[in-house]
């Protein structure tokens, strides 16, 4: 069977772009794929973290994954730092990949901003241990979002150098899985900007830990312009808004954006509006409720991700030693 790695930051306020973009699909994957799905909590200490939110935000990705169907016994859960192998692999990958394609990497860019110079060095070379997160495990898929095609397209590059370097043919060439572009949730407070956990204003996001009068405020008072909803995605040109919400829909509704349109086109905003939070509180309530149960229960969590990082360790351990050995590493 195929193999899939994913990863998901635990950096808190996990939100509806999160459960549609990518842990929903994960749920859909998992009867056709050998399934990783990593909380990445090296990839979060780029940036300063506080210890303790980092501890819970570990734990709520994990119980958001358990909660949105992502079952742990057929699949493998577990948080990346129990796992040295991510770390050593990145090592190996430090010194094969070059400073030019990292620095082209335009991620680093936008994090780093002007003063990249007190960025640190994690955050330049993270690209390195996301190569080493998914050839560890020899996945032969990954599901990306068209902003991350650039990371994998970067992992390619890493192993074809690696296997030519090296004389060997150890690393998949591994292959993008896109999921549609109604799963890119935008901003509800500016539809071209994606949806984010470090937006200032908490408005511009539904989190996964909001109740049911939270979601439906925040989808009363998403942005809107002054016409009737689009009776077709080719009237979208110039109302991002429209578009986001009306996509929003057609994701939690497993439909399609023409279909919602042929709905909905004509109408008023605020009539949508009242369809679109009706939908989301029904579609959302029953696993925020179970991922308060999960988060009210750590003992459990932690015993998912300590039995997910043992079944991560029996798969990494014999790629690592052919890594090693490659690479002529003395007693490999």
């Amino acid at each position: 069977m195929k193999r899939i790695f994913s990863g998901v930051q635990p950096t808190g306020n996990l939100h509806l772009g999160n459960y549609l973009g990518a842990i929903r699909n994960w749920v859909r994957l998992q009867d056709d794929y050998d399934c990783i799905f990593c909380v990445v909590d090296m990839h979060a200490i780029t940036v300063r973290q506080k210890p303790e939110e980092l501890t819970a935000n570990t734990r709520e990705v994990a119980a958001a994954m358990i909660a949105s169907g992502v079952d742990p016994k057929k699949n493998i859960i577990f948080n990346q730092s129990q796992v040295s192998g991510h770390a050593e692999l990145a090592w190996i990958f430090n010194c094969v990949a070059r400073l030019g394609w990292l620095s082209r990497m335009t991620q680093f860019k936008e994090k780093a901003g002007k003063d990249k110079e007190n960025a640190s060095v994690g955050l330049f070379a993270y690209p390195n241990l996301m190569a080493a997160d998914i050839l560890l495990y020899k996945a032969t898929h990954v599901p990306v979002g068209e902003d991350q095609k650039q990371h994998l397209e970067l992992t390619r590059d890493i192993a074809q150098k690696f296997n030519s370097d090296f004389g060997v043919d150890l690393f998949p060439m591994v292959e993008p899985l896109i999921f549609g572009a109604a799963t890119r949730v935008m901003s509800l407070k500016n539809g071209a900007a994606k949806m984010s956990k470090s937006d200032p204003s908490d408005n511009s996001r539904i989190g996964m830990t909001d109740d049911s009068g939270a979601i439906a405020r925040k989808i009363r008072k998403a942005k809107t312009d002054p016409h009737p909803l689009p009776a077709s995605p080719k009237e979208f040109d110039g109302r991002p808004e429209a578009a986001n919400l009306m996509g929003i829909y057609a994701s939690l509704a497993d439909s399609t954006v023409e279909d919602v349109c042929a709905r909905f086109g004509g109408e008023q905003f605020s009539t949508f509006k009242q369809h679109l939070a009706d939908l989301a509180v029904a579609k959302l309530g029953p696993v925020q409720e179970e991922m308060r149960r999960l988060m009210g229960d750590p003992a459990y969590v932690d015993g998912v991700l300590g039995d997910g990082a043992a079944r991560a360790r029996e798969i990494a351990r014999p790629i690592l030693k052919e890594i090693q050995e490659a690479v002529g590493f003395l007693g490999a």
